[in-house]
């Protein structure tokens, strides 16, 4: 029977040398191989992924992880009861985590670190099992430096478990069509449904699974088929009540209309970089040219899920770059693959295997070195403040200087200024949320909900702190009846401005 591994497989071996050097390698390396694979990938993704973790300010998703894992399971019950029911399990485990780790960037941000990581690894022993070490090696090394792997481990939010768990539910897959058992097949249950749990886009790399299956099927394994059906329909049927509730709260992303310019800008997003998508995509087209039908597998899980989002974007709204980053490792697999190819051609006319092997290894090390040079001021940028994002760190600083007790603070904007602050200035005295009738907390959601009338709620505060992220003038977003109230009884007395966010202390006049 064919194994589905062969996916990938390079042109065999055709000399009597190569293959008793591939017998005594896999002797000498036995069951270390596994790990001499994905050990060098995950080390690397540790490396360049951890310096900085803490650096980089939050921006308005991630103020939303911070405050939905803060919360009780009653108010984040309440909270995934009008929005992001689809983000319950996250919000869950970081929940769980904040409670050990604190809630500091680093703290919440090392959970898609370590997740990046082991995604490296994974990524190498996924290739290894598709094709060969080489091909395993050189996917989880070009992962580990890959832009959008910095720029997504360091951050906290559910899309570096996605990579994770699509990862793992391939292998676990590929692995139980080679030796099915009860408990591979019962691995791959669970694993469908983390994927799902982590991001229900990801579930879209299900139909490329469907083709391994199929041709295992066809390469004689009798339950191949039935194993699979059963194994997603459990795995899936986990995670319907969660994306059936999630389909009312659609409109929370409607804000996001694709057209074609995107689809163009899709591959650099999705990669960091000019210079990686170039690299990426080339090598990947000539991995997917030269692998033929055996390409089918990462090829599927490559283009399918970006085409089946956009055509329903108008409905659905899913296609975003950071929402399909789990397609990732198949690019890097058909990438990895083209330039394994690649190096056998180049090395072909060696006279012996030992100087074919020491040149190709050689190549590969290069263009693995020289795509980490290309892409390293995109790794270096991926680790700065978001260029859009309001400087939140920096307001937070200038009201905790100069805060008296009894001031109010007051919000204009539509950057979500009320977490941002309350992130920034947590774990200390803060001023006091003059306007909010009614908390976050209490209403179930991100925002409060203001006074009617701010005469009154402001009535009695001598010094007040507004912080705006408005277009424009510094009160334009203000409701007329707040702004009235401010012009007739407070003079603006300082007024700091920083990126994208404007800080002014007003004090009422005498």
């Amino acid at each position: 029977m064919t194994s589905p591994s062969a996916a990938l497989a390079g042109p065999p071996r055709d000399t009597a040398a190569d293959t008793a050097d591939a017998t005594r390698g896999a002797v000498r390396g036995g069951r270390r191989v596994p790990l001499l694979v994905s050990g060098p990938p995950t080390v690397l993704a540790l490396a360049v992924v951890l310096p900085g973790i803490g650096h980089r300010q939050l921006w308005r998703d991630e103020h939303a992880t911070w405050w939905a894992s803060t919360l009780s399971y009653p108010d984040l019950g309440r909270l995934t009861g009008h929005i992001d029911v689809v983000l319950t399990p996250f919000y869950v485990v970081m929940h769980l985590w904040t409670a050990l780790a604190g809630t500091s960037p680093a703290a919440l941000r090392l959970p898609g670190a370590l997740a990046m990581a082991a995604s490296a690894g994974l990524l190498a022993l996924l290739g290894r099992q598709l094709s060969d070490a080489r091909t395993g090696l050189v996917a989880g090394l070009l992962f580990a430096v890959l832009p959008t792997v910095t720029r997504y481990g360091q951050e906290a939010r559910p899309y570096a478990f996605a990579v994770l768990f699509a990862l793992l539910a391939t292998l676990v897959l590929l692995r139980a069509l080679d030796r099915p058992s009860l408990g591979s097949w019962t691995l791959y249950t669970l694993a469908v449904a983390l994927t799902g749990f982590s991001h229900l886009v990801a579930l879209s790399v299900l139909p490329a699974h469907a083709v391994a299956v199929v041709r295992a099927r066809r390469a004689g394994d009798p339950i191949a088929h039935w194993a699979f059906g059963c194994a997603t329909v459990l795995g899936t049927s986990a995670v319907v009540p969660m994306a059936t509730e999630g389909a009312g709260q659609v409109q929370q992303i409607a804000w996001n209309n694709p057209v074609l310019s995107d689809l163009g800008e899709y591959p650099v997003e999705l990669l960091g970089s000019w210079s990686a998508a170039v690299a990426v995509m080339t090598l990947g087209a000539v991995g997917l040219l030269t692998a033929g039908r055996r390409g089918a597998v990462p090829g599927l899980w490559a283009l399918l899920p970006p085409v089946l989002t956009f055509v329903t974007s108008d409905r659905l709204h899913l296609f975003l770059p950071r929402y399909l980053l789990f397609t990732v490792p198949a690019w890097l697999l058909l990438a990895a693959a083209g330039a394994v190819r690649c190096a056998d051609v180049v090395t072909g006319t060696a006279r012996t295997g030992r100087r074919r092997r020491v040149t190709g290894a050689l190549l590969l090390t290069g263009a693995v070195a020289g795509f980490a040079v290309q892409v390293w001021p995109a790794v270096l940028a991926a680790r700065q403040d978001l260029p859009d994002e309001p400087d939140f760190a920096g307001a937070g600083r200038v009201v905790r200087a100069a805060q008296h007790p009894g001031d109010g603070i007051l919000y204009s904007g539509v950057f979500g200024e009320r977490k941002a602050m309350a992130y920034e200035l947590r774990g200390g005295t803060r001023p006091d949320d003059v306007l909010a009738r009614r908390t976050a907390r209490q209403t179930g959601s991100y925002a409060a909900v203001e006074c009617d009338v701010p005469a009154d709620c402001l009535s009695g505060r001598r010094r007040l702190w507004l912080v705006s992220t408005g277009p424009g003038a510094t009160r334009t977003p203000l409701r007329a009846s707040t702004a009235a109230v401010l012009e007739g009884r407070y003079t603006v007395v300082r007024t700091e401005r920083l990126r994208h966010v404007t800080v002014q202390l007003l004090e009422r006049r005498r």
